[in-house]
């Protein structure tokens, strides 16, 4: 029996280790002090990061894609997810939200109100976001109008439901190593702050592990299209097969070599990317070439 009773303690001991460890981790006020958004960059960084792609209305067109009103859906292995609204509306969107709130969204998964975001906030990714980036990012997010639509809940079943369980995740996979670490030319460098951090290329084209986190060793290597239908391409060099000048021309034109055009989400980013500085895709392009071919 003493034993038995010495176990019970280890484990509520254990357990709540890991609940303390597990909790929300957000950003001190230190970590954006005296930043000055600018609007004219936190543009070129919302194209970037994708926002519209994900946070428009559905099959919003033109001007309307700046209204980011939500609701969108995005199936996976563990139910649906639904975009919310990101909006200037204060009460259904961002609109209250501070330099430092947006941070603990984008880097931490960190909600507002000290709760923890499902990693379908592409968080995993934007962790490596510089914090000027964010700053900025704010200044040009507080242009865009608002929107009062209602953020609709995400369609997620028992256990995936529970938040708290997304502490024990983060834990285990949210870090701000590069995928391709090692010291690069500034060019490089560039593309993979933009490929692994703005852009978050990862999400799509890494497969997952069975707990849902990019599988690193298989970085870029192609995955399963969540959607169910076909597969998200291996874009690593050997698989590609395409020069730094093929890479730049489909960024900007949606072009492929072969004359194919873009399509599905892909053409989003494509559209994000073209209204980036060319010098951008170019580092993009050259990141695309330094990693290491995925079989």
């Amino acid at each position: 029996m003493r034993v038995l009773r010495w176990l019970l303690v280890l484990v509520l001991v254990a357990a709540g280790g890991l609940y303390v460890l597990a909790r929300p981790n957000p950003l001190s006020a230190a970590a954006v002090a005296n930043l000055t958004g600018d609007t004219a960059r936190g543009e070129q960084v919302f194209w970037a990061a994708g926002c519209a792609s994900c946070h428009m209305a559905p099959q919003a067109k033109g001007e309307a894609q700046l209204v980011l009103s939500g609701g969108q859906r995005f199936p996976s292995d563990f139910g649906t997810f639904v975009a919310p609204n990101i909006s200037q509306d204060p009460d259904h969107g961002i609109g209250a939200w501070s330099v430092l709130d947006l941070a603990n969204a984008l880097t931490r998964g960190v909600s507002p109100k000290g709760e923890h975001y499902y990693p379908a906030l592409p968080y995993a990714s934007y962790a490596k976001m510089q914090m000027q980036d964010v700053a900025d990012l704010h200044a040009f997010l507080k242009t865009l109008p608002a929107d009062p639509t209602p953020s609709q809940p995400h369609e997620l079943g028992f256990p995936f439901n529970i938040r708290d369980t997304i502490g024990v995740w983060k834990l285990l996979f949210l870090t701000r190593d590069w995928a391709l670490p090692g010291n690069l030319t500034p060019t490089a460098a560039r593309g993979r702050y933009i490929a692994e951090a703005l852009a978050h290329c990862g999400e799509c084209h890494t497969p997952r592990n069975l707990l849902g986190a990019m599988d690193r060793t298989r970085w870029l290597g192609g995955a399963p299209n969540p959607s169910g239908q076909g597969r998200i391409p291996n874009i690593t060099p050997g698989k590609l097969g395409w020069s730094a000048g093929d890479i730049v021309q489909y960024l900007t034109t949606g072009f492929t070599p072969e004359y194919d055009s873009v399509g599905g989400h892909m053409a989003h980013v494509v559209e994000n990317m073209a209204r980036l500085p060319e010098g951008d895709r170019v580092a993009v392009a050259e990141y695309l070439l330094a990693l290491p071919t995925v079989e």
